[in-house]
């Protein structure tokens, strides 16, 4: 098959922001799984690697040892980059079989877990990561934004979130509700710490 172009690409990538129904956007993730990392390259998608960037960055404990959770790991693109950086413990969880499979041949991954985000609770147990990444699925007509609040929760204390979202006119309400709770969850966290003194 020819190349695809920029537009074709990205027309591929904004119905996937498509408020549909659960089982059409499962099947289009897993039909698009063989082709994702082809079609995102065409867009010279950085978030995976500015993300990974950005947690290396901030990371001051040992990387070998530092368990990370790849949330919506899809491929694997995030933890590729965090490898070359030095860590070594992944856990994925992405709703697409088709994007695990993938995942699951790069080897990256001590433990894959599929969950549909927003409908299924997260696979883990709570404060038992150093590290949680989301790249490329907090935006609207994909992840509810009260996932964000299960993250937090999968985070040990003293631990990481790293959660990109896009900047397009379209997701500014998400990204403004985004912000919104990420505000809340640290008002109740400074109002335990203070109950708990």
């Amino acid at each position: 098959m020819a190349d695809k172009s920029f537009t074709e690409v990205k027309n591929k990538i904004l119905s996937a922001h498509e408020n549909a129904a659960l089982e059409n956007k499962l099947q289009f993730y897993n039909s698009w799984a063989e082709n994702y990392e082809q079609d995102v390259a065409v867009l010279d998608y950085r978030a995976p690697l500015l993300a990974a960037e950005c947690v290396a960055s901030f990371f001051k404990g040992d990387k070998e040892r530092a368990i990370i959770l790849d949330v919506a790991c899809g491929t694997g693109l995030v933890s590729a980059h965090l490898r070359r950086m030095g860590f070594c413990q992944f856990v994925g969880v992405d709703g697409s079989e088709g994007m695990l499979d993938l995942a699951r041949k790069t080897g990256l991954y001590q433990e894959l877990k599929q969950c549909m985000l927003g409908q299924d609770t997260l696979p883990v147990q709570n404060e038992s990561y150093d590290i949680v990444v989301i790249v490329g699925a907090l935006s609207v007509g994909q992840v509810p934004v009260g996932v964000i609040r299960e993250l937090w929760q999968a985070t040990k204390p003293g631990g990481y979130v790293c959660m990109t979202t896009r900047g397009n006119a379209d997701n500014q309400d998400y990204k403004t509700e985004m912000e919104r709770m990420v505000r809340l969850m640290e008002e109740e966290k400074s109002a335990k710490d203070v109950l708990n003194e």
